[in-house]
């Protein structure tokens, strides 16, 4: 099968950037180092879609989310044909199922 593409919502993009402005007040490299980390897991996707876990929640389950774990964040992804769409990127100790 061919490489999927990824594709990221507005609101994921926004996610990254806070997720950069968060770490870098204390370390600008580590807030690199670790947006690269995301984006090396995000891309596997591209061949491996189907890696992420499934989500405990049943009604996201039910829609179709999957989610990949980068240390203490998740990012949640849903399957169209052959995209990626990258929903949300979130701390793990936030409640994701009301974001989604």
């Amino acid at each position: 099968m061919g490489k999927y593409s990824v594709e990221y919502l507005p609101i994921a993009i926004e996610d990254l950037n806070e997720i950069f402005n968060y770490i870098a007040t204390d370390d600008q490299g580590a807030a690199v180092t670790f947006i690269n980390e995301i984006d090396t897991a995000i891309l596997q996707l591209e061949d491996f879609p189907e890696m992420g876990a499934t989500p405990k929640i049943g009604r996201l389950a039910k829609k179709g989310y999957k989610m990949l774990v980068v240390d203490e964040y998740l990012v949640l992804y849903v399957l169209f044909g052959d995209t990626v769409e990258i929903r949300r990127i979130i701390s793990g100790k936030r409640n994701y199922a009301k974001l989604l």
